[in-house]
């Protein structure tokens, strides 16, 4: 039984530290905009909050996760599902991926639409 090489172990420390620098580089760029409505505005939070506000921060990344990335990693989970159904593979991970995507997707939305429409009160 051979033990593992050392220097390996350090290698894929050392890449995945970089990744980790580079991916922290990287994230005020993708985070700079903030989506208000028509058009991203820069500097400005979300619904009369200011930016230090934490709800202003839960907004945006519900609204991020539920129209941006679930939507986008479900048209991917499909693409995947049809490359994989052309190869003779199987396709239900794929297809179970998009449709789980989708309903995240959707309960995002569904529970902004509710914090929407309750800020009125219960009537």
């Amino acid at each position: 039984m051979r033990l593992p090489d050392r220097r390996n172990a350090s290698r894929n420390f050392v890449l995945v530290y970089l990744l980790m620098i580079c991916s922290l580089q990287f994230s005020p760029l993708v985070s700079n905009a903030q989506n208000l409505g028509q058009s991203p505005q820069t500097g400005q939070a979300v619904q009369g909050q200011t930016a230090a506000q934490p709800e202003g921060t839960v907004l945006n990344l519900v609204n991020w996760v539920g129209n941006v990335i679930s939507p986008v990693g479900a048209a991917l989970a499909v693409v995947m599902a049809v490359v994989s159904y052309s190869q003779g593979r199987g396709v239900m991970r794929w297809a179970v991926t998009a449709a789980g995507l989708l309903v995240i997707s959707g309960l995002t939305r569904l529970i902004e639409f509710w914090i929407q429409n309750g800020t009125a009160g219960v009537q």
